[in-house]
């Protein structure tokens, strides 16, 4: 099963012009544990090329929301950034599949 399944949406966006935010909206207590308990943060590392150490996470209980927040590999508006807005990280997680 992955992220998708069971999420009501996946959202990414900038935290400043050096962070990403990514949130799991689950939109039910269930789906919440079920992915917070699932759901590896080494996962969320390996699939945005990012040391685990580097990925913060944020259980919130009670908005049902799993958040990770990671460093941007370049600063927002470097000619090297391909994602001005941070928007398209939320589809590598959508596309996880969830660990028993």
């Amino acid at each position: 099963m992955k992220v998708s399944d069971l999420a009501d949406s996946v959202r990414s966006k900038n935290a400043g012009p050096f962070w990403v935010t990514i949130d799991i909206f689950c939109g039910n207590e269930s789906a919440f544990h079920s992915i917070r308990d699932s759901l590896q943060t080494e996962q969320i590392a390996t699939a945005l090329g990012q040391p685990t150490s580097a990925v913060k996470r944020f259980d919130i209980d009670d908005l049902n929301v799993v958040k990770f927040s990671v460093h941007r590999p370049v600063v927002q508006g470097h000619p090297l950034d391909r994602d001005q807005h941070g928007a398209q990280w939320s589809m590598l997680i959508e596309e996880l599949e969830l660990r028993d």
